[in-house]
Parts: structure tokens; sequence; C-alpha cells
């Protein structure tokens, strides 16, 4: 069979963290069929590693015969740089954030050609927002995903520009539409989203820096930006700046390709 000789040649580890990410935003629970078709794997094999995840605490086993990813791997991945550094740093600033404007409020870091969503509070309005602590949103659809592009390097820009999936029928798909707004973002200091990741919301994000490299951005999500952007921006501003001034005094934050060596 294709998944017996894809998996021939495979470390035990390799198809163990295969078995892993199996799992995703759309694939939280997966019985023990689903996860050796998604990973290509023979089920015997399948089985024996997924007993030893579930044995080391990766896994879990609910009532109903599902798998679903273990409370070790939270565990550990509070362990990351970009959970117990940057997080822990920035907590009081969102906490403060959140105060001014009661708007759900959002701190990213980019992943490759993703904003990885590091915190995340939740505003009183009753809004469409679809991110979690962990997930992974399109850059070219959410604010603070167009503030991490704008100052990624030049070959992640045109990788993104090579494919930008319509969400809504207010995404910019057009490669030149989306330069114009990096090159505003750049000029202005913040990014803004009108529906192009859900219907009825908008954002405002700007950037969060660390020695002189940008290496997050903070945003929130508000019905409409008619009215408060300004308002919005320097609020946002103000705690972009709180994080920043921390993180000078803190070691050097992982995220995107790179990570800055501490001084």
């Amino acid at each position: 069979m294709a998944g017996n000789s894809r998996t021939a040649g495979e470390s035990v580890t390799s198809r163990a963290l295969s078995l892993l990410a199996a799992f995703d935003d759309e694939h939280r629970r997966l019985a023990l069929s689903a996860l050796a078709a998604r990973t290509g794997m023979p089920l015997p094999t399948a089985h024996r590693l997924v007993a030893d995840l579930v044995a080391f605490g990766a896994l879990s086993r609910t009532p109903s015969g599902d798998y679903v990813v273990g409370r070790r791997m939270w565990d550990i991945g509070l362990l990351a740089p970009v959970q117990s550094g940057l997080r822990e740093v920035a907590a009081p600033h969102l906490q403060d954030l959140y105060g001014a404007t009661r708007a759900t409020v959002h701190l990213a870091v980019r992943d490759g050609t993703s904003a990885l969503y590091v915190d995340r509070l939740r505003g009183n309005a009753s809004l469409p927002v679809v991110s979690t602590v962990g997930s992974r949103l399109p850059l070219h659809a959410t604010g603070v995903g167009k503030v991490l592009l704008a100052h990624a390097p030049e070959h992640v820009r045109e990788e993104v520009l090579r494919e930008l999936p319509r969400l809504t029928p207010f995404t910019i798909t057009a490669p030149g539409g989306l330069r114009r707004q990096l090159t505003l973002v750049l000029r202005d200091g913040y990014a803004t989203t009108a529906e192009e990741l859900g219907l009825g919301a908008c954002s405002v994000a700007v950037p969060v820096s660390q020695r002189g490299r940008v290496v997050a951005a903070l945003g929130v999500v508000v019905p409409s930006l008619t009215r408060e952007r300004p308002r919005l921006v320097a609020a946002l501003q103000v705690a972009a700046q709180g994080i920043s001034r921390s993180l000078e005094r803190a070691p050097a934050v992982a995220g995107g390709d790179e990570a800055v060596e501490p001084a």
C-alpha cells in the first residue's frame, strides 16, 4: 500500500510527530482510523504509536474513543520563548488595552506565512472573532497579519502574494492592492482590515518591537473603524510601546524565521 511505502523509511520519532501534526483547528478530535488515514500510516503502526503518546500524555482518549491533544503538550508549549517570554511581558499591557477599549485584543507573531496568535482577551461585543490562542490565520486578511507581513523579509511577502485566498467578499486578493496597503502600514505605523476575515468584524493593529526589530503585532477587533480609528490606534500604540520597553529588559523573543540574540 502507498501508506506502507511512505512510512517505511521514516523514523519512529517522525511518525509520532506526524500523528500530533494531524490535529488542527478543524480536526480537534480524531478517531484512530482517521489518524492513520491523515498520516498515511498503517493502522497497527498508528495504534502502537498512539498508545505511546497517550502514555506520555501527548494525547488523551475521550470517553467516545476519539483522541485529542493531551495536557502534556500544552505544558510543554508554554515553555516556548514566544509563550513564556513575550506573553508574560505583554500580559499587563493587554489588560490595560482591554480596559481602555473593551474590544477583543490580539497578540500575534509571524510563523512562516501565518499569524500565530499567542494571546487573546475577548471583548464585550458579539463579533465573529475566529481566533483562539495557538491558532494560525492568514497574514493578508488580518490586522496583526498585515503588520507582520509589512515588516517581514521580502521573500516572505513574495510567497504570501503568490496566493491570496478570498475569505469574504471584502478580502484583498489583488497583489498590487495588498502591496499598496503594506506600504501604508510602514508609513503610518498601523494596519486595518474591514470584514476581510469575517463579516461584521474590522480590526486595527500596530507593531511591537524589540531592539529595533518587529517581533509581534498587537491588535483589536471592533464592529467598525469609521469613528473609533484614531482612539484605537492611540491606545494600541501606548500598549505596544509599553510592551516594547519591557522587552528591552527581557531575553530576545523568537519568532518569524529567526531569533534575535540577546545583546
